[in-house]
């Protein structure tokens, strides 16, 4: 089926349930490997704030989120930490997608009524919250396969090690 086919698709409109309060005002400034300790804020609208009861058990959470400055996509990108070869916009976490839709799993540290405060954020301030679901044991697995990403990490650690060997 060619790209931009219209055949079995249907609009769906979403609406943010909150806002993402975060240090990071431009998404250049966001490190996929120093975001891990980012802390920030969730702000739950009014309208959903039922909707958090009981979320104060879970210690983590799924945030998704909206890419809301991204333009248009490519189906072939270079990922941030590797630029060559290019890879599928599937296979990376690319802002640049046909639905500009992120995930990110962050520790919940406390609720404050319509506000959670979490840490692991990689999205700037003001992004639009979509949804919010509890990371639960079912979601933890043990053995994965990382792709391409493998053949990253691998050359991290390797640096990591030389430098902390010294010169």
């Amino acid at each position: 089926m060619a790209a931009g086919s219209s055949v079995g698709q249907k609009s769906i409109r979403l609406v943010p349930i909150g806002v993402a309060h975060s240090p990071y005002t431009d998404p250049d400034e966001i490190h996929p490997l120093r975001s891990r300790s980012t802390k920030g804020t969730i702000e739950i609208f009014p309208e959903f704030a039922l909707g958090l009861k009981d979320i104060g058990g879970f210690s983590h959470l799924y945030i998704i989120w909206a890419f809301h400055l991204s333009v248009g996509y490519k189906l072939l990108t270079s990922p941030l930490l590797a630029s060559r070869p290019k890879r599928g916009v599937f296979a990376t976490r690319s802002p640049h997608r046909p639905n500009p839709i992120a995930v990110t799993v962050v520790k919940l540290l406390v609720r404050r009524g319509r506000i959670l405060e979490v840490k692991g954020l990689d999205m700037i301030d003001c992004t639009p919250v979509l949804d919010i679901k509890p990371y639960t044991l079912r979601d933890r697995k043990s053995i994965i396969r990382i792709g391409w990403l493998k053949e990253l990490e691998s050359s991290s650690r390797k640096k990591e090690i030389l430098e902390a060997d010294g010169p």
